[in-house]
């Protein structure tokens, strides 16, 4: 086996245990998973994969408190009064095609 290095790096604790939990369950310990990870790095001459901003999500109300559903709310109000509306169609379909599905 040749040399090995020491490498520290910080992360969130909750992001650590998540990563942990998953890599358990497939078997890999973390610093073979950090060691996978360097070995892409080089091969793909590059992050292995894409950084890209996320897509807008819909909005879940479940999380939203009082006050920001009513800004929500009022929000949608104030577009139906300019009259930026289209049909329900439409908008069901563009939300999926930014979805994907």
């Amino acid at each position: 086996m040749s040399k090995s290095t020491n490498l520290y790096i910080r992360v969130e604790p909750d992001d650590k245990k998540n990563a942990e939990t998953i890599l358990a369950q497939l078997g890999v310990p973390m610093s073979n998973a950090v060691g996978m990870f360097l070995k892409q790095v080089i091969l793909c001459r590059g992050l292995p994969f894409n950084v890209t901003l996320p897509t807008l999500q819909p909005i879940d109300i479940s999380l939203l408190s009082d006050d920001e559903l009513h800004a929500e709310l009022e929000k949608g109000y104030s577009d139906i009064e300019k009259g930026n509306v289209f049909p329900a169609r439409e908008a069901f379909l563009s939300l999926r095609n930014e979805l994907g599905i």
